[in-house]
């Protein structure tokens, strides 16, 4: 993806956060903060971005996030348990209702048989009621790992906000 592409996903992104009145917030681990960079890439991104939260070592997400020490023991760092731990403890220190959580093993190193280079788990919230995950296959190298994460970090935003609005339509 282009990064005019990319830029135009953020746009959309901040659109969709503005018409529903709604801060977002991230906790990032594979991307160390892109999510959070191409959303303040766009102009007037503080009426809707409220803080991003880079917790890359599985202490940053214990101590940032509150991300419980049993689930990064049972589950490992990159899991959907970790990602959606992260999501509620992003929305429990900040000012959102809005959060996306990222973990993954962006390569080239890293990867095992059961989480393999461009394994990545995603989390978004809306409120502590709607909590959706998923884990992604993802191919290329690291930088190409680390951006379709972005990609789909951003594209779940403008899910569980498009459901949002079919809800109340």
């Amino acid at each position: 993806m282009v990064n005019t592409d990319l830029e135009q996903l953020a746009t959309e992104v901040g659109q969709a956060l503005e018409r529903s009145a709604c801060l977002l917030v991230t906790a990032e681990s594979c991307t160390g903060g892109w999510v959070g960079e191409a959303v303040t890439a766009i102009a007037g991104s503080s009426k809707w971005f409220d803080r991003g939260f880079i917790t890359y070592s599985n202490a940053a997400k214990r101590e940032t996030l509150k991300v419980a020490d049993a689930t990064l023991k049972r589950h490992g760092a990159v899991s959907e348990e970790t990602a959606r731990e992260m999501a509620i403890g992003a929305l429990k220190f900040s000012r959102s209702q809005i959060a996306v959580a990222i973990t993954g093993v962006a390569g080239p190193g890293g990867g095992s048989a059961d989480k393999p280079v461009g394994t990545v788990c995603f989390a978004w919230a809306r409120g502590h009621d709607a909590l959706q995950s998923a884990t992604h296959s993802l191919n290329g190298d690291r930088t190409a790992v680390r951006q379709q994460s972005v990609v789909i970090a951003l594209r779940g935003i403008l899910r569980i906000l498009a459901n949002e609005q079919t809800a109340i339509a």
